[in-house]
């Protein structure tokens, strides 16, 4: 078995310098973890220049956002040198508005409220501590009620669509079971790749954060890895995998949610924990 994490490195921090290894090291990384990404953008349609304008922008929001001196208000001069990009083009790009992306990602974060309300709320519990079957609207509790409660402004019917796709609820005698305790995307391609957004995002600035932290500050990352696995062991491992990590991420949902605030407020934080299953063949390159 092999268990992995990533450590502290203090001289990886930027304005320190990089060494000729670390630079390879980097390159090699950023190469692999394209890979990926670029097989969805060419599936997707989006071609080269698109995403290089892309990144582009990203560039320039980033160094405006988070590498200004301290004390000192961000230059299109410095961004530009920090980026590599004339000053001409950090000023269009600064000035470029962004596209409002956030609708999608808030009806998968309220759909996910949902469940997590449904499981946790004694009010939607039955007499045995479970989900409770609902009506969809009247008695008390309802799924009308747990909608308008976890998922702000989405209409009843909307999330019971949203639910009933994604294969977490079903219609039983009239009411509302919950037949899954997690929403994973159905076939809206949309919120598909808004996950990829938000999850590989969470998983990368975490290494970003172990790469400079202190050793006392350092954020949980870790994976078990074999390569040489019978074949025919990959059924029951993936039930297993699925069926244990499942069972994990139930158990921090209730912990998690008993320690969330009860009105939103700005010293609130965001914390999240993923799990995720991956498989290939022993003979498949792992690094460009």
């Amino acid at each position: 078995a092999r268990l992995h994490a990533v450590t502290s490195n203090h001289a990886g921090r930027v304005g320190t310098g990089m060494s000729t290894q670390q630079q390879q090291a980097l390159f090699s990384a950023i190469r692999l973890l394209l890979r990926p990404l670029v097989r969805i953008l060419i599936r997707n349609g989006v071609a080269h220049g698109a995403f290089a304008e892309l990144t582009k922008k990203v560039f320039v929001d980033v160094a405006f956002d988070e590498f200004s001196p301290d004390g000192k208000k961000q230059t299109v001069s410095r961004v530009s040198a920090q980026t590599g990009l004339t000053r001409k083009e950090v000023k269009r790009l600064h000035e470029l508005q962004q596209t409002d992306d956030s609708s999608s990602q808030a009806r998968y974060n309220r759909a996910v409220r949902v469940i997590s309300g449904w499981m946790n709320d004694a009010n939607f519990l039955d007499g045995t501590g479970k989900p409770a079957d609902l009506p969809i609207s009247g008695e008390h509790p309802s799924f009308e009620e747990l909608v308008r409660q976890y998922s702000g402004d989405i209409p009843t019917r909307a999330m019971l669509s949203m639910l009933m796709e994604a294969g977490s609820v079903q219609q039983v005698n009239g009411n509302v079971r919950l037949i899954r305790h997690a929403y994973v995307a159905g076939s809206d391609p949309v919120e598909k790749l808004e996950i990829l957004g938000s999850d590989v995002f969470e998983l990368i600035s975490t290494i970003d954060h172990n790469m400079t932290a202190d050793p006392g500050e350092l954020q949980f990352q870790r994976k078990v890895s074999y390569d040489n696995v019978d074949p025919d062991a990959l059924p029951k491992l993936r039930k297993m995998s699925a069926r244990k990590a499942q069972a994990l991420l139930e158990q921090l949902n209730k912990q998690y949610a008993d320690h969330e605030l009860e009105n939103s407020s700005s010293q609130g934080k965001t914390i999240s924990l993923g799990i995720y299953y991956y498989e290939q063949d022993s003979s498949e390159e792992t690094s460009p």
